[in-house]
């Protein structure tokens, strides 16, 4: 489910100096059928967990995870803006095809994967999947204009690797600051502190949190307690002390909400009103008689991304 590693498993391979590892690729863009075989790809999408190429490809997947003893791990780096439970459903289900047959040596009875995404999913993720722990690990990508190091990226990226592997298992590498936490038995980042009255290392964003009294839980560094909403947040955030911010979605009024708005679906607007928005309205769809329209300029974006 990841191209580039699976592209660079296959140029590691070429070098002939160890064991070569398999690898199968599952992706919704069809065009990686014309650079791979039916054995390394499967037209295959992760939301919904539909095989294109309906039961001949679905066998490829089956053979493929029960080759060699079972010992596989599944790398996925799904769309950000995808929903969660759909992902974590496709994923149950190829680990439970995994299950049928193998059982890990050190008594996992899930298929090892590992999950790239947001850390803010953290608490989706691991209501989809408990055995799911979150490593501190910080996913950068080279063609991305945000996740990434440097003048045009952010300080620090958000992505983490999710997995069902012990956290202690996974060595992080530390010639890139990352460290062992004897307490947590975890590879952890540079900044994350651990708090000896949480007894955890808390930082999720890779910035050094502070342990708040009051609350009684480590918070991010920018976060104030405020005595009004007895809870952390942003210094300017809204609470009962200050102006309500709450109001008409429609109209924008303070004084009453959406469902009493009397502009609410049109209704309380002059006949002027609805006769200027009509001729707008076919003006945009090329009604009017002066300047017909005969085809519509459509732009959407998909963003592709790989590490």
């Amino acid at each position: 489910m990841y191209p580039r590693l699976h592209e660079a498993i296959k140029l590691r391979n070429l070098k002939q100096d160890h064991k070569p590892t398999k690898s199968l690729l599952l992706d919704i863009d069809f065009r990686y059928a014309q650079f791979y075989s039916q054995e390394e790809f499967c037209h295959y999408n992760m939301f919904n967990h539909h095989f294109f190429d309906g039961e001949a490809a679905s066998d490829v997947l089956n053979a493929f995870i029960r080759e060699d003893g079972g010992k596989v791990v599944m790398v996925a780096d799904p769309p950000f803006g995808g929903l969660v439970k759909p992902l974590a459903s496709s994923f149950s289900l190829i680990s439970q095809r995994w299950q049928e047959g193998h059982k890990s040596a050190d008594g996992h009875t899930d298929m090892p994967m590992l999950w790239i995404f947001p850390y803010f999913f953290e608490p989706r993720i691991l209501g989809c999947l408990p055995s799911f722990t979150m490593l501190d690990y910080q996913v950068d990508y080279d063609n991305h204009p945000l996740y990434k190091h440097g003048k045009t990226g952010r300080k620090q990226s958000p992505v983490r690797i999710f997995t069902n592997i012990s956290a202690k298992k996974v060595v992080l590498p530390k010639e890139e600051g990352y460290r062992f936490c004897d307490t947590c038995e975890r590879y952890v980042s540079p900044l994350n502190k651990h708090c000896a009255k949480c007894n955890i290392c808390p930082s999720k964003d890779g910035r050094e949190w502070k342990h708040c009294p009051a609350c009684d839980k480590c918070v991010k560094p920018s976060w104030k307690h405020c005595s009004f909403c007895s809870r952390c947040a942003l210094p300017d955030h809204p609470c009962g002390a200050g102006p309500q911010r709450e109001g008409c979605f429609s109209c924008g009024s303070l004084q009453h909400k959406r469902r009493a708005c009397p502009l609410k679906d049109g209704r309380g607007l002059s006949r002027n009103v609805k006769r200027e928005q009509k001729k707008t309205d076919q003006a945009c769809l090329g009604e009017t008689d002066s300047h017909p329209t005969s085809q519509f300029l459509i732009i959407s974006s998909r963003t592709e991304s790989a590490l």
